[in-house]
């Protein structure tokens, strides 16, 4: 590329950043007077201050909760002893988060959370229906207070450019004491069990797929899973306690969902949401799975290839933009699932299913449609990629999915990201993860090589073909099969031949008939190979 090429190339990206940055300061200015103008629900409700400290407090612990997974699912395959000494506090998470099934918990509690902050910003900073703010225009308003964009652009790009600085900065993210507690704040609530519906599924995926979920750790002893399944039993009760009041809301008209949107219409946008939003969850879990991967061992098709090159290539520059353009998506589809799914009652309304005015309250929390987008949006995906990342990995759907988060960085609207981070970045003195342990192929060259298996870490699926590429058409299949069922029968063969002759084969004079056999065995495997 000649340097002409590459000034304009500069100019465009510093264009895009800086009316990314203005278009930010627009929408943090019509957020922070919405709840000042007591135009927000939780400013009407409670108070304005309240409000605002809701959102900082919710924005900011954002920030560690997306950027903490992605480091911690990075370094899963990474030898912990090569930061041991250079990163001590990051030594402490990993070394809990990457034994036995702990990084399948830390995933199932770590995403509620996400799913809880999105859902009390949302209460803290959506704006009420029809609201007006300093005589702008209606169109104005109806776009960024009314539609939502100025809290779905502020929100990810204030909340979420950690993920830019974890992509390649994992091991200087998770060096600090804050890591640790947001880290401990997962994985209590993955043991209150209120989430365990996602295990039911998980293997019930595995099951199907004939590959069952494997655990990393001991047997369970009898006490332990009469804990663990009724936890999983409370979870099922809850998640369909949570679907019956939702649909209620939903068809009764008791929503936040604009009244233009008939019912059988919001109920299929509800569940179309879930399933856009568990892909896009999945696709970061596979792809921060394998980051930290040789070349050779992600790269295993077509489509993994392509996937690959676009994601780490030039300096993994388009994992850290795909997950900018996936963050502006999901973020995008929470707002509009929390709008569907919030209940909205008025004080002429009757109660829901007729319960006491305390449990009215807590429906009208969102608390139930944080639930099933957690449940069944957003972690049972994040568990199956965590133990079939190459599947996504190697999945055409995927591939548009990503090129769609590519494209929607490629707009620059959400280019604050890149400012924010770089800031980010400067202020607390991070460095690329390469400095302080190399690439894959250089701890392979020291002896310090990653995990061969990506899913060595959290439970997982087995898998047979270790040390080479996956069979990758059906051709491909049948040829290693009727490979392996001819070396059997040469076992067979040879077992036959050993056990009709044991009592000679006792004798050292019949060594040598033995030998003779066993050389005309291998031969034989030399011409079928």
């Amino acid at each position: 590329m000649s340097d002409s090429s590459n000034t304009t190339n500069k100019k465009f990206l510093y264009f895009q950043q800086f009316y990314s940055c203005l278009l930010l300061i627009f929408c943090i200015t019509l957020v922070m007077g919405s709840i000042f103008t007591r135009q927000t629900r939780l400013a009407a409700e409670v108070n304005p201050g309240v409000a605002l400290v809701v959102l900082l407090l919710g924005i900011a612990w954002l920030t560690m909760v997306e950027g903490g997974q992605g480091a911690i699912v990075g370094l899963a395959s990474v030898n912990p002893d090569l930061y041991k000494e250079s990163h001590p506090k990051t030594f402490k998470t990993t070394t809990v988060a990457h034994k036995g099934d702990n990084l399948d918990r830390y995933l199932l509690g770590r995403q509620f959370m996400v799913i809880l902050i999105v859902f009390a910003i949302n209460l803290a900073g959506e704006t009420t229906a029809n609201a007006e703010m300093w005589g702008l225009p209606q169109w104005v308003t109806a776009i960024f207070l009314s539609g939502a964009v100025a809290m779905i652009l502020f929100t990810n790009m204030v909340g979420q450019n950690s993920a830019v600085n974890s992509c390649h900065c994992m091991l200087d993210y998770l060096n600090n004491y804050f890591a640790i507690f947001t880290f401990w704040v997962a994985m209590g609530i993955e043991f209150s069990g209120v989430l365990h519906t996602a295990y039911i599924i998980q293997r019930t995926v595995g099951w199907l797929a004939k590959q069952p979920v494997e655990s990393n750790e001991p047997p369970r002893s009898l006490p332990s899973k009469i804990f663990f399944w009724g936890r999983c039993l409370m979870s099922v009760g809850i998640l369909g306690i949570s679907f019956a009041v939702t649909i209620q809301a939903i068809f009764a008209g008791n929503t936040k969902m604009w009244d233009s949107v008939p019912p059988a219409a919001s109920l299929v946008l509800f569940f179309g949401l879930l399933v856009i939003v568990g892909t896009l969850e999945a696709m970061q879990i596979a792809y921060f799975a394998v980051s930290k991967l040789a070349k050779s061992q992600r790269e295993q098709s077509f489509f993994s290839k392509k996937t690959c090159q676009l994601l780490f290539e030039n300096n993994a520059r388009g994992l850290a933009a795909f997950m900018i353009g996936r963050q502006l998506a999901v973020v995008a589809c929470m707002f509009f699932v929390a709008r569907v799914s919030s209940v909205n009652m008025s004080e002429d309304d009757e109660n829901i299913f007729g319960v006491s005015d305390g449990i009215q309250k807590l429906f009208n929390t969102g608390l139930l449609g944080a639930v099933i987008v957690a449940l069944l949006g957003s972690i049972p995906w994040r568990l199956i990629a965590s133990a079939f990342p190459m599947f996504f990995v190697n999945n055409p759907i995927v591939y548009i999915f990503l090129r769609i988060c590519l494209f929607l960085e490629m707009t620059g609207i959400c280019s604050g990201a890149w400012v924010l981070a770089a800031l980010h970045a400067k202020l607390e003195g991070f460095q690329r993860d390469e400095v302080y342990i190399g690439t894959a192929e250089e701890r392979a060259a020291k002896g310090m090589e990653d995990h061969d298996d990506i899913r060595s870490v959290g439970s997982h699926a087995p898998h047979m073909y270790e040390n080479g590429p996956l069979p990758q058409t059906l051709e491909d299949l049948e040829a290693a099969e009727a490979q392996l069922r001819n070396e059997l029968e040469k076992v067979q063969e040879h077992m036959k031949y050993v056990s009709a002759n044991k009592e000679k084969l006792m004798n050292p004079s019949h060594d040598l008939a033995l030998k003779e056999n066993t050389a005309k065995m291998g031969e034989s495997d030399e011409e079928s190979t």
